[in-house]
């Protein structure tokens, strides 16, 4: 069910050659409000990674809630955890290239290191695995003096490839909300945030 107002005022425009300043005045008053429930989208699609186990010991939203609670529980910074939260959201959409769903989400929002990490990751947690399923397990080496090699290698290393664990007691998904919305909520490399703050 649409939780859009149909009834709120639109531009007039059939293509955008002919917009005007005042048809793009109203796209930008609905931008920031819409904008802003960017962490509710992204926590609901994020849910749809419960009890999908794809063969692994967990289903997928227990191994996100395991590896953002092993980051956190390290004293890892809220940006951190939260990238490690939502590091394997693109499961859904993206069967061959989760990595890039996730990195999409999340480049507005975060570092250049932890943005590189997410975008990343699934190359370097095939070390642990590649080589079972005929793949080269070695395929992260063609990063090897990029600056972030070991930040990636550390992630996957302690807190990825290591949150299968059954017996593990990781924090609900709920103890990760604020943080979310905290971090989705102050885009920091945008082409848009500049619209989305006039809009405030």
């Amino acid at each position: 069910m649409s939780t859009h107002d149909e009834n709120a005022p639109r531009a007039g425009f059939a293509a955008m050659e002919e917009g005007t300043a005042e048809d793009w005045g109203v796209i930008a008053s609905q931008f920031g409000p819409f904008a802003k429930k960017l962490p509710e989208r992204v926590l609901d699609h994020l849910r749809l990674l419960d009890g999908d186990f794809g063969g692994f010991p967990i289903d997928r939203l227990q191994h996100s809630l395991q590896t953002a609670t092993r980051a956190h529980r390290d004293g890892r910074d809220e940006e951190y955890v939260v990238m490690a939260l939502l590091h394997d959201i693109g499961d859904t959409l993206g069967s061959y290239n989760h990595p890039d769903i996730a990195a999409a989400i999340l480049k507005p929002f975060i570092s250049e290191e932890n943005h590189w990490i997410v975008a990343n990751h699934g190359i370097f947690q095939g070390y642990y695995f590649f080589h079972l399923i005929g793949a080269d397990r070695d395929m992260r080496e063609q990063f090897r003096d990029h600056p972030y090699f070991g930040a990636c290698e550390e992630f996957c290393a302690k807190y990825d490839q290591a949150a299968f664990s059954a017996d593990y007691k990781s924090e609900p998904l709920s103890f990760f909300e604020p943080m979310v919305r905290r971090v989705l909520s102050a885009p920091r490399r945008s082409i848009y945030a500049d619209a989305d703050r006039a809009a405030e």
